[in-house]
């Protein structure tokens, strides 16, 4: 179907595209965090009808037939497509969706505030799923995903801590605003040990310090489609059963579950709304750590 794209967000991805750290087609338009009104729907087309609102994620199509698949690991497919990588995205004032993959978004949740749950949101569902029953939650990287994740896990009644940039005093009184019980630098040493953390900064050196931080049988999930190399640690730091697990992509039932949560739990998403013509200009903004919550553009 044909979208017109109402607000698209930027995320760290886009950055890891336009940056080539990851590599797929090109060119492409990036941008997978796109709110749109549906313009025209293809023949065979259900469950959707012209001027509807609906959100079109990262994972923009999937094979339905490889192992991954058929096992209800979507996720994982062998022969994916995802928006603004393998397939043209959302900074544009149209762009082409499969609807199978696509979703309706809670009606109480504006078109530039419900961008950033489409990857932020979603993707970083799934790494807190990955999580497990953790109590208490470190969250590495106060950004986008974070600050979502945080108020779902402080709506179920989880104690978080938020590691930020070293000296990011801003970043640590915007998590504390949110319900964090803790919020530091990533070098320091929170006041309990942790059962998880999730990592979304793209710092592989977070991994061995975050591993140090949780209990025995603790996990860190790392979030992001991309880091930098984890460094030589100790044997020592992942024994007791500590595990280290990585985060691909989303199903289609995570977006669902997600989205259904995120209206009930009333998480609101901080947002710094920029024309699409400066998308460049956001980008540098993401690389250079300047974003608090998130930036959407709009066409």
């Amino acid at each position: 179907m044909r979208v017109a794209v109402a607000a698209c967000g930027v995320c760290r991805t886009d950055l890891h595209v336009a940056d080539g750290d990851i590599r797929g087609s090109l060119p492409i338009i990036p941008g997978h965090e796109i709110v749109g009104r549906i313009e025209k729907v293809g023949v065979g087309v259900s469950g959707f009808k012209v001027g509807q609102r609906v959100g079109i994620p990262w994972l923009g199509k999937t094979c339905g037939t490889c192992p991954y698949c058929v096992s209800r690991r979507e996720n994982l497919c062998d022969a994916p497509l995802f928006t603004g990588f393998t397939r043209d995205g959302g900074f544009a004032s149209h762009c082409i969706a499969d609807a199978r993959y696509c979703f309706h978004l809670p009606g109480s949740i504006d078109d530039i505030h419900a961008a950033p749950l489409l990857c932020a949101g979603l993707i970083g569902y799934r790494a807190y799923r990955m999580a497990g029953e953790a109590s208490v939650l470190g969250l590495y990287g106060f950004g986008a995903a974070a600050h979502i994740l945080a108020q779902l896990a402080v709506w179920e009644g989880r104690r978080i801590f938020a590691f930020t940039r070293d000296g990011d005093h801003a970043g640590q009184e915007f998590a504390r605003g949110l319900g964090c019980v803790w919020a530091g630098g990533s070098a320091e040493t929170p006041p309990e040990p942790m059962d998880a953390a999730i990592i979304f900064a793209p710092v592989g050196g977070l991994v061995p310090l975050a591993l140090r931080h949780v209990r025995k049988g603790g996990r860190v999930v790392c979030a992001g489609i991309h880091m930098s190399d984890i460094p030589a640690f100790p044997y020592a730091d992942l024994w007791g059963e500590r595990a280290i697990l990585s985060v691909a992509n989303l199903t289609r039932s995570d977006g669902a579950e997600f989205l259904t949560l995120a209206e009930r739990a009333g998480i609101r998403t901080s947002v710094t709304a920029m024309p699409l013509v400066e998308a460049n200009k956001a980008l540098d903004r993401l690389r250079s750590g300047e974003v608090e919550g998130a930036i959407v553009l709009v066409p």
